[in-house]
């Protein structure tokens, strides 16, 4: 029997709901540019929607001689130079959203962004929609164990009181999509830096355009 709606919606941000992945990707690339490491698709891809801390133990481990703090700060300062006052929203991401808040279905972010950029995207969320888009919001400095580790959606589950089964996350990176799988959540891969529609148990939408919440519910097998 499918649910008439989710219990609960939780969205991945950078790359599922803004498109802040090429900023990461560039501020990435510049530091191991600087400390001479080679870096290609494969090195930027395998960040994709990994814990920061975890990012900056990779680039300490490639010979860059900073503090995994610092490295850390320096990304986060630059992504969030470069977004400014825009939001640049993923296609069909705003809309799906504000059909959410319509329908009362909780919506919680989860991702491995810092509170700093979290509160920027919430509060200019909340201009564009009227309303505040989110019941929970979970940030990678919240968290003990970032992606791809469950800790950050089952935090999120546990702060709306929501059923992992009845749930749905959203999310376009392997190790996003890996940390919602494992929390026990339905989990909708839409690719963007990152092929997630070959990861097993994902279900693949190539994009959020013309999504309703009638079709997230459609993924979610309840009992009868």
């Amino acid at each position: 029997m499918t649910s008439p709606a989710p219990d609960a919606v939780l969205f991945d941000m950078d790359g599922t709901l803004i498109d802040t992945e090429p900023q990461w990707m560039a501020a990435e690339a510049r530091l191991a540019a600087e400390h001479g490491i080679p870096w290609g698709s494969a090195e930027a891809e395998a960040l994709v929607g990994v814990d920061l801390w975890d990012g900056a133990r990779s680039f300490i481990a490639k010979g860059v001689p900073m503090e995994e703090d610092a490295i850390v700060a320096r990304l986060v300062g630059e992504v969030l130079s470069a977004i400014g006052d825009e939001l640049p929203a993923r296609p069909g991401a705003i809309e799906l959203l504000r059909a959410l808040l319509d329908a009362r279905v909780p919506v919680a972010l989860v991702t491995m962004s810092t509170r700093e950029i979290v509160d920027r995207v919430e509060a200019a969320l909340t201009e564009r929609l009227g309303r505040p888009p989110f019941a929970v919001t979970v940030a990678g400095d919240e968290c003990t164990r970032g992606k791809p580790h469950p800790e950050p959606y089952l935090q999120a589950l546990r702060m709306l009181g929501a059923d992992a089964a009845r749930s749905v996350a959203i999310e376009d990176s392997l190790n996003g999509a890996r940390s919602a799988l494992a929390a026990g959540l339905t989990t909708i891969g839409v690719p963007h830096a990152v092929d997630v529609s070959q990861l097993p148990g994902i279900v693949h939408w190539p994009s959020l355009t013309g999504r309703t919440v009638a079709d997230l519910a459609a993924t979610v097998e309840v009992p009868a």
